[in-house]
C-alpha cells in the first residue's frame, strides 16, 4: 500500500505518524502525573506535534486570506483548532488538526484511485508509429504520420492510427474500445481503428485520418473534457459552499457571543462555538459528490460507453423515455438485396445494372447493396445525376431518364407501380417514363435489440419509441419484432424532430434519442440524452451525442442507465449520511454533550466514509 502512495503522500503519512506519536507520548506523560500542568510549559510541547502536523493547513489558510478566499476548510480547522489551544484544550487541538490531515490523506489517495482508472484509458494512445519511408520502416511519433502513409504493426503492439488493412492476417482486440473481449479477425480491406490491439500477424495499414482525427484521440478528449461537465448535485453543492461556509462562521460567532453574555459562562460556549465551526465544514458533500460521478465515468468508459459528463450521466438516471432510429440502431444496417421483381419484359441483371448505374456514385448502404449483389458486372453510366431527399435518384441514362427511389418518387412523376409481396425496403425503378420493376432490400433485426428493449423497461423506462425514413409495412415489421410502444414511418429528418419535440412535451423524466450520428444529428441535440450508435470512426457520432457507444450493440443503454442509477442512489446515501450525522452532533454540541473529538468525526470521518461510498461505482459492474 504504502509502495502506492505519491511521494507527496508519504510525506504526509510520515508527518502523521511522527505527530501521532508525540501525542500519545504527552498524553501518556499527563495521565501519569509526570507532565506539569502549568500552561506555559505544556503548551509548547503540544505546539511541537501540532506544528508537525498541521503547519502547511495553517500556511493555506493564511494565502487564503491574502487572496480573499477567506472562508474554506483550512480556515476553519484553524480557527477551531487555535480556538482549542486558547481553552487549554491542547491534546483535543492536535487530534482535530492530526485527524483532518489522516482524513485528507485518505480523501487524496482515494481521488488518486479513481483518477488513474480514467486515466488508464490513455494507455490505448500507441506512443510510436512504424512507417515506410523511401523504402525503409523508421519509427516516429504518431502525429508525425501523414494519411495515405503505410504503416506497420506487428503482434501485441497497439495500432497507432485508424486506416485500412493492406496486407496481412489477423485479430484484433477491442475491448478498450468497445469492451468486447472476443476478438476480431481482420484482413486486406477492413478498416481498422487506433487503439486496439494486434493480437496475430504482421499487419500493413494504409493511414486514412491524421491522428488528432483518430478514433483514440477523439476518445480520450471526450474523457478529460467529461469531467468538467457538472451534474446539477455537484453544481448546487458548488454554489451551496459559497455562501454556506460565510454563514456559519458568523452562526458560531453568534452561538459564542450571545450565550455567552446571558449565562456569563464564556468557556463553555467557546468550546461549543469551535464544535459547531468544526462540525459545519462541508468536506464531506465536496469531495464525495463529485468523486461518485468521476466514478460512474470511469465505470461506463470501462464497458466502451463515453459520456460527455456527469450531468449527462445524471440525466441517464432519470430516463422516462426512449426513442430509437431503425436503420443501424434495432437493425443490423447491413443492407443485402433480397428480391428483384422486374415487369414481364425486363431481365432481371438489365433492372439491376438500371438500378446501379444511378446508384454508383452514391455511399448509401443501399446503394453499397446493390452494387455487392451485382459483383463484377458492367455497369452502364448515367449523366445528370440528382439526388432527390427522401425519394431517391433521377438520372439521364441512354439520353433517357431513369428514376431509382420510393414510392414517392414514383407517384410525384405520376407511374404506376406494382408492390412485391415481401417485406423490406422497396426500390423502384422507372425508365423513361415506364415502370420496369422493384428490387427488395432486406435488414435484419439486431440480435441483441428485443433484449435491450426489455432490459429497458425492467429499468422503468416508460416508453419506448421508434422513428424511421422506412416504408410503413417494413416498419411495422420490425416493431412488433423488438417490441415498441409506437412507431412511425416514412419520416423525413425534419419529421423525426417534431415527434421528438411532441414526445418531449409529454415526458415525466428524460428522454434519449439513439441513433446513427449521422442523418439524425438534429434529433440527438435536441433530446435530452442523445446516444449515437456504432460510433466507431463516425465525426458525425461524436460531435453531436452527449453518450457514445464504441460498438453498436443498443444493450449498453440499459448498462449505462444501471450505473447512472447506482451512482445518483450513492450520492443521495451521501448527502443523506453526511447531514444527519452534522444535525445530530450540532444539536449534542448546542446542548453541551459533544467535544471537539466528536466533531472532528463528524466532518473528517464523516467525509472519509462518504470518499469510501463514492468509491463503490468505480468498481460497480451493470450486471444484467
Amino acid at each position: 500500500m504504502i509502495q502506492k502512495l505519491t511521494k507527496k503522500q508519504k510525506k504526509t503519512l510520515l508527518r502523521i505518524l511522527s505527530s501521532g506519536v508525540l501525542l500519545a507520548s504527552l498524553m501518556i506523560l499527563g495521565w501519569t502525573g509526570v507532565l506539569p500542568e502549568a500552561w506555559y510549559f505544556r503548551l509548547p510541547l503540544f505546539l511541537t506535534p501540532y506544528g508537525i502536523v498541521g503547519w502547511d493547513v495553517l500556511w493555506k489558510a493564511i494565502r487564503g486570506i491574502r487572496h480573499g478566499q477567506v472562508f474554506d476548510e483550512t480556515f476553519l480547522m484553524s480557527i477551531a483548532t487555535i480556538g482549542a489551544f486558547c481553552i487549554e484544550e491542547y491534546p483535543e487541538a492536535v487530534f482535530v488538526m492530526l485527524f483532518y490531515q489522516l482524513g485528507e490523506l485518505l480523501q487524496n489517495i482515494a481521488v488518486g484511485k479513481s483518477r488513474d482508472s480514467i486515466a488508464s484509458l490513455a494507455s490505448m494512445r500507441a506512443e510510436e508509429a512504424h512507417v515506410f519511408r523511401g523504402g525503409e520502416l523508421v519509427t516516429v511519433s504518431p502525429e508525425e504520420v501523414s494519411v495515405e502513409e503505410v504503416i506497420l504493426v506487428r503482434p501485441g503492439e497497439r495500432i497507432p492510427l485508424d486506416g485500412v488493412v493492406r496486407d496481412g492476417e489477423s485479430e484484433l482486440d477491442l475491448s478498450s474500445l468497445t469492451g468486447e473481449s472476443m476478438p476480431q479477425a481482420v484482413s486486406a480491406g477492413n478498416c481498422v481503428y487506433s487503439g486496439a490491439i494486434n493480437c496475430g500477424g504482421v499487419l500493413e495499414i494504409i493511414v486514412t485520418k491524421p491522428y488528432e482525427e483518430s478514433t483514440v484521440a477523439k476518445i480520450l478528449e471526450l474523457v478529460e473534457s467529461s469531467a468538467l461537465s457538472k451534474s446539477k448535485a455537484e453544481g448546487a453543492v458548488t454554489k451551496f459552499a459559497k455562501w454556506y461556509t460565510p454563514t456559519v462562521v458568523i452562526a458560531a460567532l453568534l452561538l459564542f457571543a450571545i450565550p455567552s453574555i446571558i449565562t456569563g459562562d464564556v468557556l463553555r460556549w467557546l468550546r461549543t462555538a469551535l464544535v459547531f465551526l468544526v462540525v459545519s465544514c462541508p468536506c464531506a458533500l465536496l469531495i464525495s459528490i463529485p468523486l461518485a460521478y468521476f466514478g460512474g465515468l470511469g465505470s461506463v468508459s470501462r464497458q466502451g460507453i463515453l459520456v460527455k459528463g456527469a450531468n449527462h450521466l445524471e440525466a441517464l438516471s432519470e430516463l422516462d423515455t426512449a426513442v430509437f432510429d431503425k436503420t443501424g440502431t434495432l437493425t443490423e444496417g447491413k443492407f443485402r438485396v433480397f428480391a428483384i421483381r422486374p415487369v414481364d419484359g425486363v431481365e432481371e441483371d438489365q433492372l439491376m445494372e438500371l438500378a446501379a448505374s444511378a446508384e454508383k456514385q452514391s455511399n448509401h448502404p443501399v446503394a453499397r447493396a446493390i452494387l455487392e449483389a451485382l459483383g463484377d458486372k458492367p455497369v452502364p453510366d448515367a449523366d445528370s445525376l440528382e439526388e432527390l431527399p427522401g425519394r431517391g435518384i433521377s438520372a439521364a441514362c441512354e439520353g433517357k431518364r431513369l428514376l431509382v427511389g420510393n414510392r414517392r418518387l414514383m407517384e410525384e412523376n405520376q407511374i404506376a407501380v406494382v408492390q412485391p409481396e415481401e417485406f423490406g425496403t422497396l426500390l423502384y425503378i422507372a425508365f423513361d417514363g415506364v415502370f420496369y420493376g422493384s428490387i427488395v432490400i432486406t435488414d435484419a433485426v439486431k440480435e441483441s435489440a428485443v433484449f435491450a428493449l426489455s432490459e429497458l423497461r425492467r429499468e422503468g423506462v416508460r416508453k419506448i419509441v421508434m422513428l424511421t425514413g422506412d416504408r410503413l409495412e417494413t416498419a411495422d415489421r420490425v416493431a412488433k419484432i423488438v417490441g415498441v410502444d409506437d412507431y412511425h414511418a416514412e419520416l423525413l429528418p425534419l419529421d423525426k424532430v417534431r415527434h421528438v419535440e411532441a414526445l418531449l412535451s409529454e415526458k415525466r423524466g428524460t428522454l434519449l434519442f439513439a441513433g446513427d450520428g449521422v442523418n439524425d444529428a438534429p434529433v440527438l441535440a435536441l433530446a435530452d440524452v442523445g446516444v449515437a450508435m456504432g460510433a466507431i470512426g463516425s465525426d458525425a457520432a461524436i460531435e453531436a451525442a452527449d453518450v457514445v457507444l464504441m460498438d453498436d450493440d443498443p444493450q449498453k443503454i440499459s448498462a449505462a442507465v444501471r450505473i447512472a442509477r447506482f451512482t445518483k442512489r450513492i450520492v443521495r446515501q451521501n448527502i443523506a449520511f453526511a447531514l444527519a450525522v452534522k444535525f445530530v452532533v450540532l444539536l449534542l454540541g448546542v446542548i453541551g454533550f459533544s467535544n471537539l473529538f466528536v466533531a472532528t468525526f463528524a466532518d473528517v470521518g464523516v467525509a472519509v466514509i462518504a470518499v469510501l461510498n463514492a468509491m463503490r461505482t468505480l468498481a460497480y459492474k451493470a450486471k444484467k
